[in-house]
C-alpha cells in the first residue's frame, strides 16, 4: 500500500456506502440486499451530510418508490444490467420527478415535462435516482462557487473547492453519498472535479452521449459523462448511458452500443503513453507533477512505455475556448427571456423592460460575463477577428492530437495546475479560467478523456492523472485506468470521517 494513501485511508468496512457500483450490483443481483434498503441507506447518508452542499433536490417518496419498483422487477427475472444501484444526476439534466434548476435562479423550482435521454438510459438499465446535485450555474465554473444556491464544498476538507461545474456529483461520490453520478464535461468540468476529490470521472467522444435534455451552455463542447470510484463503474455507467440518439439529438454519433467493460483486463505491455512537455512546464505545482510522475513510473511497471510528445497548441485552448464556449452560450441562454418558462421578473415596464429585468436578475454574475462576451466576439465586425479564428485554431489542436497519436496509443498529464484551493480563494475569474489549461485541449478536439487518483498533494488534498486517448476509443482508456487500479490503492482513500 502507498505511504500517503495509509496515511489518508481508513480501515475497511464492509459499509454498503464503501462498496463500488459493480459491488452493489453483486449484492443485488444475488438478493444480499435489497433496492428499497440501499435506496434508503444512501438516502440517511445523504439527509445526514447535507452541509456538504451537494444536493439541490430530494424526493425520498419517488425514489424508494423506484427501488420498490427495482425489486419487483429482480424478483420477475426482468431485471436491468444495472437494477437497483442508485445514483445522482447533475442538475443540468431535465427531469420530470425532481426539480431542474442547473444551478440558476433562472430557473428555480423548474419542473420538466419530460426527462433527459441520459436520465432515461440509466432508469432502463434498472438504476435509482437519488436526487439532483449541485452544479456551477449553467455549467459555467471551475469550483462550484457560481451555484446561486450555495457551494459545495469538498468532504477532504470543507474549506476547499471539491471544483466545477459537477462539484456536487464529485464531493457527492467522494463522501460516499451516492455510489455514482452523472456529470457534463464542457471543458473539463467532470475531470477537474473528480481530480479534486479523489475520484474516478470520465467524458465520452464528443457525441457519445445524447445531449438531448442536458441544459445547453456550448452546444459544441458539452458532453454527458460521469463520476464513480473506479474505472470499473465508469465503464458500467458508460456502456448504459452512451448511444445514437438521431430523433432528438443532431450531434448524436451514429455509434453502435459498446460494452465498455469488454477489454478491462487487456496486459499494458507495450503500450505507449504519450507525455506532452506542454502540460510538465512551468506553472505545474511540485506536489502535483509528484504525483503524476510517480504514477507515469507505475504504468513503466505495467509494461508501459513512456513517450515523449508535443502538443504545441496547448497555451492557445484557453483564449479559443473562452471565445467559442461564451458565443454559444450567448446564443442558447437567449431563451431565458421570462417569456414560456423559467424567473420572471414581478416588477417591469414593457416587454424590453421585462426580458432585461429578468436576466439581470435570474443570472448570476459568471454567467452574465460570459453572455457579454459572447455577444461581443459575435457581433459585427468582430466575427470574423474573433470567433472564426478561434475556430481555425480549435481545428489545429484536433490536429496535433491526430499527430500525437500516430506515435503513442493514450496520452497522460496532470488534471490541474494544483491541488484544490480554497473556497472564495480565487479573486479574479481569469484565475479561475486558467486553472483549465490541461483540460479545455480534449474538449476542443472532442477526445475522450478522464480523471483517475494518483496520490496526495498540499494539505493532503487529491491529485488527479489526466488519461486521453483518440476518438471512440473509450474501451482503450478505461482499460489502462482499471489496469493502474488493480495495480495502485489511491482510489479506494476516502475523506475522513466518511
Amino acid at each position: 500500500m502507498s505511504p500517503t494513501a495509509l496515511t489518508h485511508m481508513t480501515s475497511m468496512s464492509s459499509e454498503l456506502h464503501d462498496l463500488t457500483v459493480a459491488q452493489l450490483a453483486g449484492l443485488i443481483r444475488t438478493k444480499k440486499v435489497s433496492a428499497t434498503e440501499l435506496a434508503q441507506h444512501f438516502l440517511d447518508r445523504a439527509k445526514a451530510q447535507d452541509g456538504l452542499g451537494a444536493f439541490l433536490d430530494m424526493q425520498p417518496d419517488i425514489t424508494l418508490a423506484q427501488a420498490r419498483a427495482s425489486d419487483a422487477r429482480l424478483a420477475a427475472g426482468t431485471a436491468g444490467s444495472l437494477e437497483g444501484v442508485p445514483l445522482a444526476h447533475k442538475d443540468i439534466f431535465v427531469t420530470c420527478d425532481f426539480v431542474t434548476t442547473a444551478g440558476s435562479r433562472m430557473l428555480s423550482g423548474y419542473q420538466s415535462p419530460f426527462d433527459a435521454t441520459v436520465v432515461t438510459k440509466l432508469a432502463q438499465a434498472g438504476m435509482v435516482h437519488l436526487g439532483k446535485l449541485n452544479c456551477d450555474e449553467f455549467a459555467m465554473g471551475s469550483s462550484n462557487e457560481n451555484s446561486a444556491f450555495k457551494p459545495v464544498k469538498n468532504p477532504w476538507n470543507v474549506t476547499c473547492t471539491p471544483g466545477g461545474s459537477s462539484g456536487g456529483s464529485a464531493a457527492a461520490v467522494a463522501a460516499r453519498l451516492t455510489p455514482a453520478a452523472t456529470g457534463t464535461d464542457t471543458g473539463g468540468s467532470i475531470r477537474q472535479p473528480a481530480s479534486f476529490c479523489g475520484v474516478t470521472g470520465i467524458k465520452p467522444t464528443y457525441g457519445r452521449a445524447s445531449r438531448y435534455g442536458m441544459v445547453a451552455f456550448a452546444s459544441s463542447l458539452d458532453q454527458a459523462g460521469q463520476i464513480a470510484r473506479t474505472a470499473e463503474d465508469c465503464a458500467l455507467l458508460l456502456s448504459a448511458m452512451c448511444g445514437p440518439d438521431p430523433d432528438r439529438d443532431s450531434t448524436s454519433l451514429d455509434a453502435p452500443v459498446e460494452d465498455f467493460t469488454r477489454a478491462l483486463n487487456a496486459d499494458l505491455a507495450g503500450l505507449r503513453i504519450g507525455v506532452p512537455a506542454e502540460f510538465f512546464g512551468e506553472g505545474l505545482a511540485s506536489d502535483v507533477r509528484a504525483a503524476v510522475d510517480a504514477a507515469l513510473e507505475e504504468f513503466k511497471k505495467l509494461g508501459a512505455k513512456l513517450v515523449p510528445i508535443t502538443l504545441p497548441r496547448t497555451e492557445l485552448s484557453i483564449p479559443v475556448y473562452y471565445i467559442i464556449a461564451p458565443a454559444e452560450a450567448s446564443s442558447n441562454l437567449s431563451r431565458f427571456d421570462g417569456v414560456k418558462f423559467g424567473h420572471r421578473a414581478k416588477a417591469h415596464g414593457d416587454l424590453t423592460d421585462m426580458y432585461l429585468r429578468t436576466r439581470a436578475e435570474g443570472f448570476g454574475d459568471e454567467v452574465k460575463r460570459r453572455i457579454m462576451i459572447g455577444t461581443y466576439v459575435l457581433s459585427h465586425g468582430y466575427y470574423d477577428a474573433y470567433y472564426l479564428q478561434a475556430q481555425k485554431i480549435r481545428r489545429m489542436i484536433a490536429d496535433d492530437f491526430q499527430q500525437a497519436f500516430k506515435v503513442c496509443d493514450v496520452i497522460a498529464g496532470p488534471v490541474a495546475p494544483t491541488v484544490a484551493w480554497q473556497l472564495g480563494g480565487h479573486s479574479d475569474p481569469l484565475t479561475d479560467y486558467l486553472a483549465d489549461i490541461f483540460t479545455l485541449p480534449a474538449s476542443l478536439a472532442g477526445l475522450p478523456g478522464m480523471s483517475i487518483p494518483v496520490g496526495f498533494g498540499a494539505g493532503g488534498m487529491p491529485v488527479g492523472m489526466q488519461l486521453m486517448s483518440n476518438y471512440l476509443t473509450e474501451a482503450k482508456l478505461l482499460n489502462v485506468a482499471h489496469r493502474f487500479q488493480l495495480a495502485t490503492d489511491w482510489h479506494l482513500a476516502k475523506p475522513q470521517g466518511t
